[in-house]
Order: C-alpha cells, then sequence, then structure tokens
C-alpha cells in the first residue's frame, strides 16, 4: 500500500498539470488515442524483454504521428483521424495479446495493477514522472501562450509546432507514468479530470496549475483508502473519486450548474 500510495500520487499530480493544458486547447480526444495506442507497445516490449515504458512510449508517439499524417494528407478531419488510429492500434493490442502465450496477466495493462508494483517500476514512475512535471513547468509560460493564442506565440518568435510536438510527447510519457497506476483504459480520465474540475473552479492559469494536481492528490489519496476498505480496483476508486469531485464541481462551484452566480442590477447613475 505505501508503494501504491506513492505511484498514484506521482501519477496523479503529473497527469493533472497536463490536464491543464489539454483541457484549454481541446485535446481530450488526443489523450485517450494515446492512451489506448500503447496497448502493442506494451506487449511487443514484452517480448523484445525490454521495460513495458519503452514499447508504451514508443508506440504512443506512432500514434502521434499518424494522427498527423493522416489529417495532413487527406481530407479526414482531426477527430476522424484520432478515432480511426487509436482503435485500429488498441485492436492490434488486444491481437497481440491473445496470441501471446505468456505468464503476465495483461489485463493488469489494461486496468492497472498499483498494488504490485515492483522496485524497479516503482523507481521507473518517479523519474519519469518528476521529469515530466520539471518540464512542463519550466515551459509552463510558452504553453499557456500556445493554448490561448498560438498566432501571438509565432509572432513573438515562438514555434506553434515545436510546442506542439513537445505536448504531445509529453503526453505520451505521461501514459506511461500512469499506466502502472490505472491502466491505460482509465488513464484518459487522469489526464482530463482534473484539468476540467480545476477550470470550473478558477480563470487563471497559475490557479489551475496548483488546484489541479491538488485536487488530484487528495482523490488518490481517497480512492486508495477505500479500495483498501472495500476491497474493490484501486484505479477504478481513484478515477471513480475524481469523476464524483466534478460532478460535485459542476452543480456547486460559481461556476457549476446550481452554483451560478446571479448578478445583481446596477443602480442607474445620473449625471
Amino acid at each position: 500500500m505505501q508503494r501504491a500510495f506513492l505511484v498514484t500520487i506521482v501519477a496523479s499530480a503529473v497527469c493533472a498539470i497536463l490536464s491543464c493544458w489539454l483541457v484549454l486547447i481541446g485535446w481530450s480526444l488526443m489523450g485517450d488515442a494515446v492512451s489506448h495506442a500503447v496497448v502493442p507497445g506494451v506487449v511487443l516490449a514484452y517480448l523484445a524483454g525490454v521495460p513495458f515504458a519503452v514499447g508504451a512510449f514508443v508506440f504512443g508517439c506512432i500514434a502521434v504521428w499518424l494522427i498527423g499524417a493522416v489529417r495532413s494528407t487527406s481530407r479526414v478531419k482531426e477527430d476522424a483521424a484520432i478515432g480511426v488510429v487509436f482503435t485500429t492500434l488498441f485492436a492490434l493490442g488486444l491481437v497481440l495479446i491473445s496470441v501471446t502465450p505468456s505468464q503476465v496477466d495483461f489485463n493488469h495493462i489494461l486496468f492497472g495493477n498499483v498494488l504490485g508494483i515492483s522496485d524497479s517500476e516503482l523507481v521507473q514512475v518517479v523519474v519519469l514522472g518528476a521529469l515530466t512535471a520539471a518540464v512542463l513547468l519550466v515551459k509552463s509560460r510558452d504553453l499557456t501562450l500556445y493554448a490561448f493564442d498560438a498566432d501571438h506565440a509565432h509572432a513573438i518568435g515562438i514555434s506553434p509546432r515545436r510546442l506542439q510536438v513537445l505536448l504531445l510527447a509529453l503526453l505520451a510519457l505521461t501514459v506511461v507514468v500512469a499506466l502502472q497506476a490505472v491502466g491505460v483504459i482509465l488513464v484518459v480520465a487522469m489526464v482530463i479530470t482534473p484539468g476540467a474540475t480545476a477550470y470550473l473552479l478558477t480563470n487563471r492559469m497559475e490557479r489551475m496549475l496548483l488546484v489541479a494536481p491538488l485536487l488530484a492528490v487528495g482523490c488518490a489519496v481517497v480512492g486508495l483508502y477505500y479500495s483498501y476498505y472495500a476491497d474493490v480496483s484501486s484505479g477504478g476508486a481513484v478515477v471513480l473519486a475524481q469523476g464524483l469531485l466534478f460532478f460535485a464541481v459542476y452543480l456547486l462551484a460559481p461556476r457549476g450548474l446550481f452554483g451560478l452566480r446571479i448578478p445583481w442590477p446596477r443602480r442607474a447613475v445620473h449625471r
């Protein structure tokens, strides 16, 4: 449980920081695509005898490249390109799992196995998580400018294309970090829900980058405690806690459904 807490807290915090930009740019579906597209990479990494993270990162990058290639060289729109690429790669992963003789339970890759983290996997998650978070925070100003006004970023000498590539590479790396905690099926929730929740609570990017990881870490702790005492899936409990928090904020926050602030009528000013 101590390892589970450390891995889940690191994964939740990193995913939450990245989710702030994904929500602002509108890349929720891209996060879903990358998280599912890494499955064949994990299987092939097992067959090659290399760490799962290597195969997952490589296929995450391949998925991003394929989506960009299909979108730029055909009439297919971005959402359709994302849907075709990630479903095809995910299906390839399922086929490889079905024909691969293995003593490894690949369901742990799909749904997570945070209670079975080894020492090497623990170090891997912490190192990759710290690296990803550091790059995001160092480039936070440029990424924020890209999210709000890519044309202005280009005008002052910042390449939107490079920032896009950087953000997609960090997305693939973040999926690798969260893979150990909740699996590829639920990782999309971790890279979307915290940012969406924080977006309902604040309209300032600095606060959003602070609120999102705090909420995600809190949900990680609550979800793991609940999974321990209720004997349920750890990854599912963590994501469920994030989802319930989102809907609570949606209903009760100042910008939520039932918490909308009704402006008072202004007094007439007589000149």
